[in-house]
């Protein structure tokens, strides 16, 4: 079979051949109106923000990190967490209290750990919104997703939740949320005891 020159070649082709070669990413890859190359489903826009937060450098808020230690950026919507012996860090993507006046800042710890816990508002939740139920088992409907990290801090909690939307944004009611595979992992990490801080 005889090769075809180069200066025949259809621009499709020579597009399609320098876009694969180049491996480029899929939204480079897109062509509009051509069915083999639609444009890319729409990446959840609070995941991409992930990519955005600055890892920290746990002495500037910790003076060690005995039983691990917990860094809530109220500000970036972020959350750390070192081991105590550094060989692990995470950061996580939170959502963080609607208003400041729901928002409490400082430092407290993890006193009790739940997986699969039951939710009930508290006094002032009830107060703004009478007709949410007195109680919630454990499960889908559940507010604190899979897995809860109880603070010292009476009401407060870092833990999961089945609605994603809220990850990233000013959506709770003074708690810190993950989503619940970065809960579920977190929780098996932190232990009763770990430091916990909130700016």
């Amino acid at each position: 079979m005889v090769k075809k020159p180069f200066h025949i070649a259809t621009r499709r082709g020579f597009l399609a051949g320098a876009t694969s070669a180049l491996a480029s990413p899929a939204i480079a890859q897109y062509i509009p109106g051509d069915p083999l190359r639609p444009a890319p489903e729409a990446e959840p826009p609070v995941r991409r923000n992930v990519s955005g937060f600055r890892a920290q450098k746990w002495q500037t808020y910790f003076s060690n990190t005995r039983n691990g230690a917990i860094l809530v950026d109220t500000v970036s919507r972020a959350l750390h967490y070192w081991s105590e012996d550094l060989s692990i860090y995470r950061l996580y993507p939170s959502s963080v209290p609607l208003t400041e006046e729901m928002t409490r800042r400082g430092r407290t710890s993890v006193i009790r750990k739940v997986e699969g816990p039951s939710w009930s508002p508290t006094p002032s939740m009830k107060r703004r919104n009478p007709e949410w139920p007195d109680y919630i088992p454990p499960g889908p409907d559940n507010p604190l997703g899979t897995h809860a990290l109880y603070l010292s801090w009476q009401y407060y909690r870092i833990h999961g939740t089945h609605d994603t939307r809220k990850i990233g944004r000013r959506s709770s009611n003074g708690c810190i949320g993950l989503y619940n595979e970065h809960i579920s992992e977190l929780f098996s990490l932190a232990k009763v005891g770990t430091q916990v801080l909130l700016i």
